[in-house]
């Protein structure tokens, strides 16, 4: 895994990062001083890549070997001119190892350990050195009110590895933690960097291997693989100059109950701009003959009960069911006809709720659930599915089988209990919005006419949308609406760049 400004696809569990460090020190005889000096340079050059002008430091240490990091990153800092304050949580004669030498060598280039008694006035960077990957309870404290005091000063802020307070592995916020303006990873990229709350507190997230031997990553196979637009979108190959409707699939939408009708729309509309051939909804009657007046593109054809499917199914490549499907009987008896169909689906929305009551394996299905959903699918609460986030995507894979996207900051896609789980690291939280769901239901179901399987419909579909809702965010996040990701997903899909777009 080479040193590169590009972050790496393969994300670590913090005990899995542990023991590719013991190989590199133990197997391939690079001392762990050595490593420790490695991260607090590149920190240190990071720091002075996105901050030139500071000349003023306070780097805040534990008594870890995340501390040990910032012992270092002080020490170049002082050597570089820039005025530096070092403030040490915990007592200092308790650092020990590798941390105790970076420690000592701080003191004998002449600077000084003051004990943490809250921060400086004025600084113009400060550095979270605190505490790192072992976190397992939540901060109380000295160290709870050191978190909250960086998080109340204005001046930006560089975690080292990870801001402290967050969990390795989960992403979840151990009580409290730092929101760093930028994080800087070693030798493995933790998955929680880029799951739950990770995004939100990690800022920009820069990595370095430390120049260990790629030999070392071969012994841990990756908990995890971080994917993102620029990775799938080498799926969309150049459609040939023969083709015609019938070789990008016809998906058939099922839902819309009254007063649900924008849903159903949402996704057939998506599906087109993701390149399905034909979109075909099934809708309530009360509003079908007027659904697609500003989109006559979409076939839409009313449906009353269960019966008046079996034509539109014949016909169809994919369904995907749940949008706007409602909870009452017209949407229950529509999910009781498509659940024993012998073809790929995608279910969402209250068909997920249907779902819930009666569970069962579908194993040529795409499952999209938001937290909630998650919740009444696994029979417990959103506080336990937040708090592990890949623990629920596997128990919900194990439970309903097929493919499993639980959608969130970090989006996370499971198809199997022996592969990695995938992480979205594309999107932003202007995709918050009615209607955003509805559109990935449409974009996986068009990609999975188009012939991709569960899988690779799924994390290119994410990836899409994402990188969609990313550029749609471009003139702002706040007021971001569902159709904004729809007017972006062609010029996306077909890497149109941005100013070429706008031009």
């Amino acid at each position: 895994m080479p040193d590169s400004d590009r972050l790496p696809h393969a994300l670590y569990r913090a005990e899995q990062v542990r023991n590719l460090d013991r190989c590199a020190i133990e197997q391939y005889g690079i001392p762990g001083i050595e490593l420790m000096n490695r991260a607090g340079e590149v920190a240190y050059r990071i720091l002075r890549e996105r901050w030139p002008d500071a000349r003023d430091l306070t780097v805040l240490v534990g008594i870890g070997n995340n501390g040990g990091d910032g012992y270092v990153i002080a020490r170049l800092a002082r050597a570089d001119g820039l005025a530096v304050r070092l403030l040490q949580l915990g007592d200092s004669q308790r650092v020990t190892g590798d941390a105790a030498i970076s420690r000592d060598a701080w003191r004998d280039a002449g600077g000084t350990i003051e004990p943490y008694q809250g921060l400086p006035r004025r600084s113009d960077v400060l550095v979270d050195a605190v505490l790192g990957t072992g976190l397992e309870r939540p901060v109380v404290g000295l160290w709870a009110e050191a978190i909250q005091a960086l998080d109340r000063q204005r001046a930006p802020v560089l975690a080292v590895d990870i801001p402290s307070g967050l969990h390795s592995d989960t992403g979840q916020v151990m009580g409290l933690a730092v929101r760093a303006d930028a994080t800087v990873s070693f030798i493995g990229l933790k998955q929680g960097l880029f799951i739950g709350a990770g995004p939100e507190y990690c800022g920009e997230i820069r990595f370095s291997a430390l120049s260990i031997p790629a030999r070392v990553y071969s012994g841990e196979v990756a908990s995890a693989r971080r994917i993102d637009w620029d990775q799938q979108s080498v799926r969309f190959a150049r459609r040939p100059r023969t083709a015609h409707k019938g070789n990008f699939g016809h998906l058939l939408v099922i839902g819309g109950a009254p007063g649900l009708s924008g849903a159903v729309r949402l996704a057939g509309e998506a599906a087109l701009r993701a390149g399905a051939g034909l979109v075909t909804i099934a809708t309530h009657p009360a509003h079908a003959a007027w659904l697609n007046l500003s989109r006559p593109e979409l076939m839409v054809s009313a449906v009353e009960t269960s019966a008046d499917l079996t034509r539109l199914i014949a016909r169809a490549d994919v369904v995907a069911v749940g949008p706007g499907l409602g909870r009452e009987a017209w949407g229950r008896d529509l999910w009781e006809s498509v659940l024993g169909l012998d073809m790929p689906m995608v279910v969402d929305a209250d068909a997920l709720n249907f779902l819930a009551e009666a569970p069962r394996l579908g194993p040529d299905w795409v499952l999209t659930p938001h937290p909630g959903e998650a919740a009444r699918l696994l029979g417990t609460d959103i506080a336990a599915i937040e708090q592990d986030r890949p623990a629920a995507v596997h128990a919900l894979q194990g439970r309903y089988g097929g493919v499993v996207v639980l959608k969130g900051a970090g989006t996370l896609i499971g198809s199997d209990p022996l592969r990695p789980l995938a992480v979205c690291s594309d999107g932003n939280p202007g995709m918050a919005t009615a209607g955003s769901g509805d559109v990935l239901t449409g974009v996986i179901g068009a990609l999975r006419a188009q012939g991709l399987d569960a899988e690779e419909a799924a994390c290119a579909g994410v990836c899409l949308h994402a990188a969609a809702g990313d550029r749609a965010a471009r003139t702002g996040e706040r007021g971001l609406i569902a159709g904004d990701i729809i007017d972006a997903l062609r010029p996306v899909a077909n890497r149109v760049p941005a100013v070429q777009e706008e031009s």
